[in-house]
């Protein structure tokens, strides 16, 4: 796939006041007299093509899934959040949310009884969720459900349209997404015509690694890398597999990268050599090229996975391209996400990215 994201185009025609966008159609329909300053009906598609209305302005919403919370606060729409998912209040302790306005303790359990007590004016949530049941479930309520994915990078552009459209926020996303396409732009130009680096990536667990289809998959291509189980089948609903110790050896990667679960609270420096230690003494694995140039990185994907991943793409491009990135900084712009974007205090790079070893290309 590319390694640069295309926008959809914007096109507005005045007489229906209907705006196209990447995901899909809004309509704003205002009604007249006293009732036009306090109503509007919001017709979005989603990311599943599924066309929503929504009675707007959305000034309460429950956002399932870290990362859509993380682009809401994004875009300035984060005061409007009254419920989430319990990853996120974790994840993100920095949430004006309180633990009594957790309505799911995963993103396949959901308290829909307490989702309606919120009186929320829309549901979102990612398509790894069980949206289908979201919808039925709610629909007796009549709060609209809206599937956006923000961990893809796939579909960056078109989740921060659609989370712009949703919360009438359009000039604020434009500006998010200034500052990704700033990140995929410095990315895009110098990867390119550059050999590609093979990569294994690992998330979470020991041998979890990823597939075409993954927004983990995506960042490795565009970064200029070679994802080494690319071919591999199979896979859950992330398209994430564990596979089988010998077979990293077998596709010998020169770069390592394990990910951590997001959280925003810093993580020990000891974890983070506990966890490369463990991987460089895997049985068999001297022999892996990026264990014996000591190209293993750890990462807390808070980090990494930021902004769908585009602030782990841009590290990884650093380590897989070390000389063509040598006068850029991925710290800085992590620093400037957590400060300008999520509105919260940055720690320091130490307790997100460690890197080690020589250079790699």
């Amino acid at each position: 796939m590319s390694s640069t994201i295309t926008r959809a185009s914007v096109a507005a025609i005045a007489v229906a006041a209907l705006a196209l966008t990447g995901c899909g159609t809004v309509t704003a329909a205002e009604p007249t007299g006293s009732a036009a300053a306090e109503a509007t009906e919001i017709a979005v598609t989603d990311d599943q093509g599924r066309e929503v209305v929504i009675e707007g302005p959305v000034d309460r919403a429950v956002v399932l899934n870290s990362y859509a919370n993380e682009f809401v606060r994004a875009i300035g729409a984060g005061d409007r959040v009254v419920g989430v998912d319990r990853s996120s209040l974790n994840r993100l302790p920095y949430l004006e949310i309180g633990d009594d306005e957790v309505i799911a303790e995963g993103l396949d359990q959901i308290n829909y009884e307490a989702v309606a007590a919120l009186e929320p004016d829309v549901v979102v949530l990612p398509r790894n969720a069980v949206w289908q049941e979201a919808e039925e479930q709610l629909s007796s309520f009549g709060i609209p459900v809206v599937v956006a994915t923000a961990w893809d990078y796939a579909v960056f552009d078109d989740t921060v349209d659609l989370l712009g459209e949703v919360f009438g926020a359009e000039q604020e996303a434009d500006e998010f997404q200034a500052f990704a396409d700033e990140i995929q732009e410095v990315v895009a130009e110098r990867v390119e015509g550059l050999d590609t680096v093979p990569v294994y990536w690992e998330t979470a667990e020991p041998y979890l690694t990823v597939l075409p289809g993954s927004g983990f998959h995506a960042i490795i291509e565009a970064a200029g890398g070679e994802n080494v189980f690319a071919e591999a089948g199979g896979g859950d609903v992330q398209q994430e597999i564990t596979v089988d110790p010998a077979e990293v050896v077998t596709r010998d990667p020169a770069i390592i990268v394990h990910e951590y679960e997001p959280s925003a609270t810093p993580t020990e420096q000891g974890d983070f050599d506990a966890t490369r230690a463990e991987i460089l003494a895997r049985p068999g694995w001297s022999a892996i090229r990026a264990v014996e140039d000591d190209q293993v990185f750890v990462a807390n994907g808070w980090a990494t996975s930021a902004i769908a991943k585009a602030i782990g793409a841009l590290y990884l491009a650093t380590w897989l391209h070390p000389e063509a990135f040598e006068d850029v900084d991925p710290d800085a712009y992590l620093q400037r996400w957590v400060e300008d974007f999520q509105g919260t205090d940055f720690a320091g790079v130490d307790g997100y990215v460690s890197a080690a070893g020589a250079s790699a290309g």
